[in-house]
């Protein structure tokens, strides 16, 4: 009798936690159930969270926001969807200002100096690229010493870079006739060259060296198509791109905006109509640029495996 009763006893015990358990688990099921449905948009699921930066129900929330915490991405997307002034468009606008200065300082020196015709300027979504074209201005045959003319060059752009507040990606571009000793490619020939336009950048026009990046594209990324000797000094060339500051989706319209601007006389127009910036300065400002930073391995200042500027040699040793 004795023994059959602890046993009852123990039973006993067992189901009540048992029972206990099961009913803690019930209750956590139902507010995690409450909680996923609140989060995939149903209303009346019972007790939910309503706690300020979590879960906000729908008849509290204006369009703005106002009231609630925003991260930087989630208020500039609140501010584009109510039309007020930090919209994307507005950001593009005053982002295309600053290229817009960046451009017409570094033209004025370069005009000052004489050393325009060596210079080109274009605008893309990736911010303003200046252009150094035919390559034998700037290095000897097969060489990537900059020459005097290179230098001078880089004296006219290195003060406005250092100053401008945006990263800059140095860019080679090979033609696409194969190099000669000592470069066993062209990999190796536009690498080193834009290695030395950066270092000239950093070393001695003080652009922050954690701000800059040298890039190489080798023969890949032509900007024309042919074989004429105008054809392949134009593909021979090294890029000094500044690197927009905005979002991808802000620097897209940055093309369309300086179109609009080139149509509108050279001003950049503001949110109302007017005008907020002169795009004329010396050189060739025109949209679409080539370039990309895709594939090649940066290191503040250091070179990465790609391509750069050609200069004119003879047909016999590859004319880079």
């Amino acid at each position: 009798m004795a023994s059959y009763m602890d046993m009852v006893t123990v039973l006993m015990c067992l189901f009540i936690v048992l029972f206990a358990m099961s009913s803690v688990d019930q209750d956590k099921y139902i507010a995690l159930r409450n909680s996923l449905a609140t989060g995939f948009g149903q209303v009346d699921v019972g007790k939910v969270d309503t706690a300020s930066g979590t879960v906000v129900p729908a008849d509290q929330v204006s369009a703005d926001g106002e009231g609630y915490a925003l991260g930087d991405d989630q208020a500039k997307s609140a501010t584009a969807s109510s039309g007020e002034a930090d919209t994307a468009l507005d950001l593009a606008r005053a982002e295309l200002v600053d290229l817009t200065a960046v451009k017409q300082a570094i033209a004025a020196n370069l005009e000052g100096s004489g050393l325009t015709q060596d210079v080109q300027f274009a605008l893309d979504a990736r911010g303003l690229t200046v252009r150094l074209v035919g390559s034998e201005t700037f290095f000897g045959t097969n060489s990537a010493d900059l020459s005097d003319e290179a230098r001078r060059v880089m004296d006219a752009i290195s003060p406005v870079l250092a100053s401008a507040g945006h990263d800059v990606s140095v860019e080679g571009h090979a033609d696409q006739r194969v190099s000669v000793a000592p470069f066993a490619s062209n990999w190796e020939l536009s690498s080193a060259r834009a290695t030395q336009v950066l270092r000239d950048l950093v070393e001695r026009g003080g652009v922050p060296a954690e701000r800059s990046q040298a890039v190489g594209f080798g023969s890949s990324r032509p900007v024309v198509q042919g074989g004429t000797a105008d054809e392949l000094a134009e593909n021979r060339r090294v890029d000094i791109v500044v690197l927009s500051n905005q979002s991808d989706d802000v620097s897209a319209l940055l093309p369309e905006l300086e179109r609009a601007a080139a149509a509108a006389g050279g001003t950049v127009p503001a949110s109302d109509g007017s005008a907020t910036a002169d795009g004329t300065a010396g050189g060739a400002f025109t949209a679409g640029g080539p370039g990309a930073s895709g594939g090649a391995a940066t290191a503040g200042g250091a070179s990465s495996a790609g391509g750069a500027a050609h200069d004119d040699e003879g047909a016999q040793s590859g004319g880079h």
